[in-house]
């Protein structure tokens, strides 16, 4: 096998069993001096065994935990979901709030966690934008393809005239992993405090616990209220920010390799429309592997089970194509 002892002990899911093949391994070098005498030969020889059988397990429970970290490192089980309202003013807003919703209850169906992490709201109620932090098994793995402009094709619940508008809202999906290679520079760092608003406890409108964290380089913002107090709303943003960038650094370094990498998915602001609701006649189209289905009012309960498997499958296939412009 090929590991660092040293990585293992200081990992807290394979420091036990670091400590474990230590002992047999220090175990087996005694045992095999034992060998070396004709008269404890035949019984070492037996322990000898014994113990080879045991690094093996050992080791083979090593290579699953780092396999398993491994595939958690590129699909992490935590991720942040941002929806923005595109074109089409207040009818955009609500959409967004309608696909905020969908997810919502796909986590909900999944059993994994939902927390708001910001929102900003029209007159409507509907969303300008919103953020989400979504915890759970395979999040990022199925979730990933939703990155992308949606639209919608609908009549409003506001027009008289009966016509049908069109709509869009941006989401992008990202992964908040774990392990980092980007460094933040304070020097980079910009932030802002604010009143959180809304509910939560007699001090939210008193006290400044809300904050905005931007890196002026790239000018990549991020902002929390969630959270109680404004440190911890402050470590909130910027793991959210160090997770961002260094999905960008990801990105650029997979574009180098573009020829292993033609399905990525890039970042929420490409242009291309991923896929349509076209409510009149009851059906949603994903562009990129031009496959429809019906149900709309199911589907925006949550039950995109068969959207998400669709895309899946195609990527897997190498058939993920691009949306439309």
């Amino acid at each position: 096998m090929n590991y660092d002892p040293k990585e293992l002990k200081n990992n807290p899911r394979t420091a036990y069993v670091a400590m474990e093949l230590a002992r047999l391994l220090a175990m087996r070098e005694e045992t095999a001096q034992l060998a070396t005498d004709e008269t404890l030969k035949e019984m070492a020889e037996t322990d000898l065994k014994n113990i080879d059988e045991q690094i093996t397990v050992i080791e083979a429970q090593i290579t699953d935990i780092l396999a398993k970290e491994k595939e958690e490192e590129e699909f992490p089980n935590e991720v942040m979901i941002e929806i923005r309202a595109g074109v089409g003013g207040d009818e955009a807003a609500l959409f967004a709030l309608n696909l905020a919703e969908m997810y919502e209850r796909y986590a909900t169906i999944k059993g994994w966690s939902w927390k708001k992490v910001d929102e900003s709201t029209n007159s409507l109620g509907g969303y300008k934008e919103a953020s989400f932090e979504v915890k759970g098994q395979d999040v990022y793995k199925e979730l990933q393809y939703e990155t992308g402009v949606h639209r919608v094709q609908r009549i409003p619940a506001t027009e008289k005239q009966g016509r049908i508008h069109t709509s869009t809202a941006s989401v992008a999906v990202l992964p908040i992993r774990q392990k980092f290679t980007i460094v933040l520079n304070p020097a980079e760092l910009e932030f802002e405090t604010s009143r959180s608003g809304g509910a939560g406890g007699q001090n939210v409108n008193k006290v400044e616990t809300a904050v905005r964290v931007i890196h002026k380089p790239t000018g990549t913002a991020f902002r929390s209220t969630v959270e109680r107090s404004q440190a911890a709303n402050k470590e909130r943003v910027l793991n959210l920010l160090q997770s961002k960038l260094q999905q960008l650094h990801d990105e650029a370094e997979a574009q180098k390799h573009a020829d292993t990498r033609k399905n990525q998915i890039g970042s929420g602001d490409r242009s291309e429309k991923i896929r349509t609701y076209n409510y009149p006649q009851d059906r949603v189209t994903d562009h990129r592997i031009k496959q429809s289905w019906s149900n709309i009012p199911m589907i925006m309960l949550g039950h995109i089970e068969k959207i998400i498997q669709a895309l899946a499958a195609a990527a897997e296939a190498g058939e993920m194509g691009e949306g439309e412009e």
